[in-house]
């Protein structure tokens, strides 16, 4: 009898059975005590929605735009890697099931398809993640070779000098998946006599801890596409990113895979949103598991959500179909949330529809 999740916390489930432990780890797992890891989740839990009534919203349009681009709903597919240690398919599978919800897919850098393939699987808006690497024209080419691919947008993750440590994937042993992106351009021989995880060492042996904000610059003058940062968890690395020519801010902790007590995305984004003042879009990844939580972000001011491991969890499960569903539901649920809330539109979700934590604290100064 075929499992029938009837939320997106179900597929998790579905994917433990269904995946070897040394991956399934892999996907689930955070830094350390995996604190921010259970804050990102909880921290949406604390956050509560304040619905208006009567106000005639006899229909619920969920549809938004990020860059010029159209999207279905607030919802984008995040990039996480080595989605063929999920499903076969891989990436392909999860940029099919996107493009079936009308919404953007983040392809990895690791991604274990190639993005000409990705590219190619279907038609539909796509993104690039990008890391960069010692070797700077090894980051080159893979910009080159995203533009030249049709992608529409480098995301440039800032928050990993060094990898976190995972201790899952130390104790598992686990192998660095192979990104197909990386194929003539890196070795994937690692030195195991360092200590911690093969997935750790390979990391040390390429990503460039020297990385700073004049790099951005750099990054922009080897394209003409825009520039998102991932990886801000204050107001004023938001205003740094702005001021080297970011076009957009992704608020993510890495979905507390890299430092361990690091503040839960949805607590910081209010802040970010702050400090930017409007003037570029502002996403956040980490944590978001229902509806209720992608209406919680855009009523603190974020413009869409990302979404890495329920996707996984989906793909795992179901292949393309199940990207489709886990996708599908948080959309179901953001529609009745909005319709509950009474808010026939996106833009009518405002600051007053929630209560924080914070906002209990200021109401007894």
């Amino acid at each position: 009898m075929e499992d029938k999740p009837t939320n997106v916390k179900e597929f998790e489930e579905i994917a433990r059975r269904n995946l070897p432990k040394m991956y399934y780890d892999f996907f689930r797992g955070g830094a350390e005590d995996e604190y921010t890891l259970r804050e990102n989740v909880m921290a949406f839990q604390r956050i509560k929605i304040q619905p208006r009534v009567l106000v005639g919203a006899t229909s619920i349009d969920m549809a938004t735009s990020l860059l010029g681009y159209h999207l279905s709903a607030p919802i984008l597919v995040a990039p996480t890697s080595g989605h063929k240690l999920a499903h076969i398919e891989g990436e392909v599978a999860t940029a099919r099931g996107a493009a079936a919800c009308n919404t953007i897919m983040v392809l990895s850098f690791s991604s274990s398809c190639s993005l000409e393939e990705v590219a190619s699987s279907c038609n539909a808006i796509r993104f690039f993640q990008l890391y960069v690497y010692k070797r700077r024209d090894i980051s080159a080419k893979l910009v080159q070779r995203a533009e030249s691919s049709g992608f529409k947008a480098i995301v440039v993750t800032v928050d990993t000098p060094r990898l976190g440590r995972r201790e899952s994937d130390i104790k598992n042993k686990m192998i660095p998946p192979q990104s197909a992106n990386l194929d003539g351009l890196l070795s994937f021989e690692v030195d195991e006599n360092k200590g911690g995880s093969r997935l750790e060492a390979f990391a040390s042996q390429t990503l460039d801890p020297s990385l700073s904000w004049k790099d951005i610059g750099w990054i922009k003058s080897i394209t003409k596409l825009p520039i998102l940062v991932k990886g801000i968890v204050n107001g004023e690395d938001a205003r740094k990113a702005i001021e080297v020519g970011a076009s957009g801010i992704i608020v993510s902790n890495h979905g507390g895979r890299q430092l361990d007590y690091a503040p839960a995305t949805i607590s910081i984004l209010e802040e970010v949103v702050q400090a930017v003042s409007g003037a570029v879009p502002v996403l956040i990844d980490g944590g978001v598991r229902r509806g209720t939580d992608v209406f919680k972000a855009i009523a603190l001011g974020a413009k869409a959500v990302m979404v890495g491991r329920p996707i996984i969890y989906g793909l795992a499960a179901k292949g393309e179909k199940g990207v489709i569903e886990v996708i599908q539901m948080l959309k179901n649920e953001l529609e009745l949330t909005m319709a509950l809330a009474g808010c026939p539109s996106v833009k009518d979700i405002t600051r007053n529809h929630v209560r924080t934590p914070e906002d209990g604290i200021r109401s007894l100064m």
